[in-house]
């Protein structure tokens, strides 16, 4: 039933299936079915001019979707670019290298300090408040610090 339907494999078939694939990526955008997408046009467009037998299609849509994975790297990397707001989504990050006077002590190294209108999780050695803190690291949600 498979092996009838697959012998079966013709251009139409590719160019659905690359429709398929496109539509999926414009509903669930991430750029992996873009090039499933493109890897099955690819195969659909040669089949207009080679006449293939369907393992030799298979074969080159698993050697397409596979050769595009470089492609898409390399483009991902042309295409980010920092914008005017670079630590967007990683706002811990744009604290390091900055200095902070601690409002509570921090004990066992572990403390916490007010900035601007959130209130950060520090670690970092035992001080007392009113010391000043300079951030070395952001380690997720918690701002790694030493001493100023």
């Amino acid at each position: 039933m498979l092996i009838d339907y697959l012998t079966t494999l013709g251009k139409w078939n590719w160019l659905i299936l690359s429709a398929v694939f496109l539509v999926l990526e414009l509903l669930a955008p991430g750029a992996f079915m873009l090039w499933l997408g493109l890897s099955a046009l690819l195969v659909g467009l040669i089949s207009f001019f080679v006449d293939w037998p369907w393992q030799f299609q298979l074969v080159a849509f698993a050697v397409f979707a596979l050769a595009s994975i470089p492609l898409w790297r390399r483009f991902a990397h042309r295409v980010e670019r920092l914008g005017d707001q670079p630590f967007l989504n990683r706002r811990a990050e744009a604290f390091v290298g900055r200095e902070f006077t601690l409002e509570k002590p921090i004990v066992s190294g572990n403390g916490t300090v007010k900035i601007d209108d959130t209130v950060w999780r520090l670690a970092g050695p035992d001080l007392p408040g009113g010391s000043r803190v300079k951030v070395v690291r952001a380690d997720a949600a918690m701002l790694v610090v030493e001493p100023v």
